[in-house]
């Protein structure tokens, strides 16, 4: 499954109505970071070229020009090398990547000639086109050490070589366009959320071999490997006490049988994610006390969703799932005032959900119509070995909110049934 062509080309064009005249564009489709020796990590596309192009290859650079009124739009790709395809495979062809993103192959040109090709339009006067005054890069940053980008590296030359240039980052501009989806990405995202609801389901029918995490991991990987999927995230196959630690990666302690599990997975179809979590009984059945935890957790999972709408405010949402997360804690007897929540509950309800699984979005905007968010309250109680999230993928209207994953069973009697059928 893929966008449409269409969907790509408005999406440049969007680009292109918002950036100054006598601009270019350029975003990079980044490259896999080093490893060891020859070895590299896997490749991981940047989202915002793909958002706009389709292409999923290292070393694409995407160039967008507005020359007094007119549009430009061209690729740079690696020439393909006869040696290196015997040893790696062939990179797209020309063609292959304009049928990929809508631009004609007469605009694919190779990444040997990108400097040449920009710095003539840098130099004032060479071409009758028009003359550069803005060059928007995609300046994601972070307060990381040696964090570095394409973007970042090409500001900081062009600044050097020709500071009439004005850099402008063109990073929150795409975001405030990916945070809305239309239904083609929809209908992707839905098929992420069907492969890991099978997944999930492959879990609970071995729930009786269930002695190690990583047992349950298998079982997991197994349907995505068998749909050609990868993890849109490192899975948390978290059991007991482990499900208290919010981003569990380990995966591999012993399970107790009368444990629960906490299963929060997700895969890519296409570069667009899902992110689900299901809280299981490992025996299949709840004890009284792990019953009582879950249906506070449940009734705030879908009064949140019940709840969420477009114009609503991050903070409101928010402060909702805690009013009833702390009701909730002060009938289980776990606190006896609001405050007290933050003991056995530390997140936010939510987060946007799209090519990045925590996708971008501009808080201020709060939600809008056509967003994609999960819904993920929980409760962790160490000291009790419960942890417990139930998370649903939702997309806000200005009405009722629609859950892509109801048919992911969580209601009690429906995960004991289906566990002792």
């Amino acid at each position: 499954m893929q966008v449409q062509v269409k969907y790509l080309q408005n999406n440049r064009e969007r680009i292109f109505e918002q950036i100054k005249d006598n601009s270019f564009v350029i975003i990079h489709s980044g490259a896999a970071p080093f490893k060891s020796a020859d070895a590299s990590y896997p490749f991981f596309v940047n989202r915002n070229f793909f958002y706009l192009t389709g292409i999923n290859q290292e070393d694409v650079t995407l160039v967008i020009g507005k020359l007094n009124g007119v549009k430009k739009e061209l690729l740079f790709i690696d020439e393909n090398d006869p040696i290196l395809v015997k040893w790696v495979g062939a990179k797209l062809y020309k063609k292959e990547a304009s049928e990929l993103s809508g631009i004609p192959e007469s605009n694919i040109m190779y990444n040997s000639s990108f400097n040449n090709f920009m710095n003539n339009y840098y130099q004032s006067l060479r071409y009758s086109e028009g003359t550069i005054e803005n060059l928007y890069l995609d300046l994601e940053q972070h307060n990381t050490m040696f964090y570095n980008t394409f973007g970042l590296t090409y500001a900081n030359n062009i600044q050097k070589k020709f500071p009439a240039i004005k850099i402008e980052n063109i990073y929150n501009i795409i975001i405030g366009l990916r945070m809305v989806k239309n239904s083609d990405e929809i209908e992707i995202m839905k098929n992420s959320i069907n492969t890991t609801k099978e997944a999930i389901y492959n879990v609970m029918n071995h729930h009786d071999e269930l002695d190690n995490e990583m047992v349950a991991e298998a079982y997991h990987s197994f349907v995505l490997h068998k749909n050609a999927k990868v993890e849109s995230f490192g899975s948390i196959i978290a059991a007991g006490k482990n499900a208290a630690t919010l981003h569990y990666e380990d995966n591999n302690m012993p399970i107790e049988k009368d444990s629960l599990l906490l299963m929060d997975v997700g895969c890519f179809t296409n570069n667009y994610s899902s992110d689900i979590t299901r809280t299981i009984p490992v025996s299949g059945k709840f004890t009284t006390r792990q019953k009582e935890v879950y249906e506070v957790v449940l009734d705030c999972n879908k009064k949140c969703i019940e709840y969420a709408k477009a114009g609503m405010s991050w903070l409101e949402l928010n402060n909702y799932a805690k009013k009833l997360l702390a009701e909730g804690c002060k009938k289980l007897g776990l606190i006896k005032e609001d405050q007290e929540l933050n003991k056995y509950y530390f997140h936010s309800i939510g987060h946007s959900l799209g090519l990045d699984v925590h996708d971008p979005n501009i808080a201020s905007k709060g939600l809008l119509e056509g967003m994609v968010i999960t819904i993920e309250p929980g409760l962790y109680i160490p000291e009790e070995n419960i942890g417990i999230r139930i998370e649903d993928n939702i997309v806000i209207t200005c009405d009722k909110a629609i859950n892509l994953s109801k048919d992911i069973i969580k209601e009690v009697k429906d995960i004991e049934n289906y566990m002792n059928k």
